[in-house]
């Protein structure tokens, strides 16, 4: 695998990323083990968690049991300095971390440690805000996103303490890097902004959804990311399963995400299904597995890029790691081009 650095940090990371979401209950223990060996083997060193995974359902009761999983294979394996983890802390939620509160300059300290506790680990390489504590438009909310409720002096001040917080715990020798997740460009930029004044650690990456269904991140984030060196990580490359193709024709297969959610978190909409389709044809023009053609795809645009894939199975493992060589030609590339304009933001 390609390895890439996170930001400026000296972190090298590969171009593929292991995310652990259902690590720890839909994907047992002795499985993740099994798939961070895999991966390890096929030349990706990175893992992705954060403190409230598991998902689907996302719960009190659960939450953190991504992590220990991941501390399950740090502690038997012995290999911690084989790979890269990432995590994250949760802003303002539901309530199935610490009551509901976010992320501030009094608790940071504490969730760190948390983290490191179930990760069997003496330090995050990357601990990242999982979502922005004055809102976002990620997850779908972006047809109806009114920032006009913001204050932008309180807005900074938070940034500043939290950014106080995170340089005590990198001065700790606890957390390497920092890192932003579902922000925008304006708030990626002013978080680097505000830790050059401050003397705070400078963001090194930002984890946001990207796949050929959903390109959010193309235009202003695209060129935040080319100025300021900030990696993207970008999470459901293949778009929640829906690129896979499982879903087409009211096909709901049993435990998948769809029988779980059946919104798919407000991406199951009336033009989704022909999107998908046409990438489906595409691949199948050009004699590629849709699969590796969506992971391969993310390889080829204008900024950096370690994509976050994640598998419940270890089969589905297999075949995903079958297409990590692949590399598209400039035929596919420009087909895809076409296809999102036809088929733009279906969701």
């Amino acid at each position: 695998m390609k390895k890439i650095p996170l930001g400026r940090s000296d972190i090298m990371v590969s171009d593929w990323c292991l995310g652990t979401m259902t690590f720890g209950t839909h994907t047992s223990v002795a499985d993740s083990a099994r798939q961070i060996d895999m991966c390890l083997d096929a030349g990706i060193n990175c893992l992705d968690t954060a403190e409230m995974y598991p998902v689907n359902p996302v719960a009190a009761e659960t939450a953190g049991q991504s992590e220990e999983a991941v501390g399950a294979w740090v502690a038997a394996s012995g290999r911690r300095a084989d790979v890269v983890i990432a995590t994250k802390i949760s802003g303002p939620n539901g309530g199935f971390m610490r009551g509901g509160e976010g992320y501030n300059a009094d608790n940071i300290a504490q969730a760190v440690d948390d983290s490191l506790r179930r990760l069997n680990t003496d330090v995050i390489d990357l601990y990242q805000l999982h979502w922005p504590d004055r809102g976002s438009y990620m997850f779908r909310q972006n047809w109806t996103y009114d920032p006009s409720g913001q204050d932008r002096a309180a807005t900074l001040d938070h940034m500043d303490s939290v950014l106080g917080a995170m340089q005590a715990q990198i001065d700790a020798g606890k957390v390497r890097a920092f890192g932003l997740s579902n922000e925008s460009a304006w708030g990626t930029t002013r978080w680097a902004d505000r830790a050059a004044i401050v003397g705070g650690p400078r963001v090194v990456a930002v984890q946001n959804e990207y796949s050929l269904l959903c390109r959010l991140y193309d235009t202003d984030m695209a060129e935040m990311a080319v100025n300021e060196d900030v990696t993207l990580l970008s999470f459901s490359p293949l778009a929640a399963g829906l690129l896979t193709g499982k879903y087409q024709n009211g096909v709901i297969p049993k435990g998948s995400r769809m029988d779980l959610a059946p919104e798919m978190g407000g991406r199951k909409t009336p033009r989704l299904f022909a999107a998908v389709q046409a990438y489906l044809d595409l691949a199948a023009q050009h004699g590629l597995d849709p699969v590796h053609m969506a992971m391969a795809w993310q390889a080829t645009r204008p900024f950096p890029i370690s994509a976050i894939f994640g598998a419940t199975t270890v089969a589905q493992l297999e075949h995903l790691l079958k297409g990590r060589d692949l590399v598209l030609d400039g035929a596919v590339v420009a087909a895809i081009d076409e296809i999102h304009r036809a088929h733009p933001m279906p969701y």
